[in-house]
């Protein structure tokens, strides 16, 4: 499925995405997302490392491959090969942006490190994407979301308080870091139209998972000491967190002294908590959460979840039900929002694509191209931006460069 991207934010913007995995891909495919025309290179023979993980659609592509390679074509060239190093070359100068995450070393052993390109083409903004600082003295380790889940503190704030560390239920370092650098990407691609100069965007996977401590990582910093691990509740918020109705969890957030009140007589229908001086304001419950929260609970798992939920609207609580994953995507709520979508596959008939969540004057970014086959746009690209005649392209595929 292709759609006319003249009108989005980054049209006529191409990226030349070398990356693989997760971190990379997302970066490109956040920049297609918004309307770049995106170049996935990739193997000839395997491609992208995720195109062998997880459940299967066709032959070439994985449920984990299609989450985070949408609006991109797939060119396969072999890197390792002099030719295949010299088309890469010259496709990177009929692009405006270049993102990697080859080891330490590799693009410069490829003849496609920054300083190799950008003198040629200063204008060219390169997003090299590493596991940490590309000039300190781990540069050259390689980075894998959940050892630096571990080592950014991140595990160590996840999980309930008698429970070991916990990773995140997806690689959130990943993702966030894939986000992050494209967040830099636009920025460079700001500056550039202002000074028509390019950059080197440099993004480390622990950097940005240190970042992502925010608050936590702050109190830590001030107090000198490690937060406790609350598991679903609030470290200083109660009631807050998830607790089981009769029929299944849901989340109940009452954020001040007035919504408990409510909480007690209308939702529990306990008004002698609202009477106990103990649990008067938010400083004294928290204080004595282990005498409030066991009532609570007793209360909530007598009644159902939906007449909790009616309850808890009728009295302005922030409350919702804890969906299952699948529950959630095959929602009423996911189906009208449009982001569950069934795009068609040449192999599989058809198959699920999530789209972006951004909206623009109301209208949420399209799925211009789902995600590729392996080498579904070799021939087309190497033609149209490079010239190459159906001869040497014929060639190029014997010899094992595309």
């Amino acid at each position: 499925m292709q759609h006319d991207s003249s009108n989005l934010p980054l049209a006529g913007v191409r990226v030349l995405d070398f990356s693989r995995i997760l971190a990379g891909p997302t970066c490109a495919m956040v920049l297609g997302d918004l309307g770049a025309e995106v170049i996935k290179i990739e193997h000839p023979v395997r491609g992208d490392d995720t195109r062998d993980w997880g459940l299967a659609v066709g032959t070439t592509q994985t449920a984990y491959f299609n989450s985070v390679n949408r609006n991109k074509q797939s060119v396969t060239l072999d890197l390792q090969s002099a030719e295949g190093q010299r088309l890469a070359r010259e496709l990177v100068k009929q692009s405006d942006v270049v993102i990697q995450n080859f080891k330490f070393g590799g693009a410069e052993k490829l003849g496609l490190g920054y300083e190799q390109l950008s003198d040629a083409q200063p204008d060219l903004i390169y997003c090299s994407i590493s596991g940490y600082d590309r000039n300190g003295p781990e540069a050259a380790r390689p980075g894998y979301d959940l050892v630096v889940q571990g080592e950014a503190g991140l595990m160590a704030l996840n999980g309930e308080e008698n429970q070991p560390p916990l990773k995140f239920g997806v690689a959130a370092v990943d993702l966030f870091t894939g986000m992050f650098a494209a967040q830099a990407v636009l920025a460079a691609l700001v500056e550039r139209n202002r000074t028509g100069t390019g950059r080197h965007v440099e993004m480390a996977l622990f950097d940005c998972g240190l970042t992502l401590t925010a608050y936590y990582g702050l109190e830590a910093l001030v107090s000198g000491t490690d937060p406790a691990r609350c598991g679903n509740a609030h470290p200083s918020i109660v009631p807050y967190g998830v607790f089981d109705a009769e029929d299944g969890p849901l989340v109940i957030t009452v954020g001040n002294n007035s919504q408990f009140t409510r909480f007690c007589r209308e939702v529990i229908e306990r008004p002698d908590l609202t009477e106990d001086d103990r649990f008067a304001t938010n400083l004294k419950r928290s204080a004595n959460r282990a005498q409030l929260l066991p009532e609570i609970r007793k209360a909530l798992a007598t009644r159902k979840r939906n007449d909790l939920l009616e309850r808890l609207n009728r009295a302005s609580i922030p409350c919702g039900e804890v969906a299952t994953l699948l529950g959630a995507l095959t929602s009423a709520r996911a189906q009208t929002s449009g982001l569950v979508t069934t795009q068609d596959h040449p192999e599989a008939g058809t198959t699920p694509v999530l789209c972006a969540p951004y909206r623009f004057d109301g209208a949420r970014m399209p799925i211009r191209r789902s995600p590729p086959p392996l080498g579904n746009a070799t021939s087309e690209t190497l033609k149209s931006l490079l010239g190459i005649p159906d001869s040497q392209l014929a060639d190029l595929r014997v010899a094992g460069v595309i």
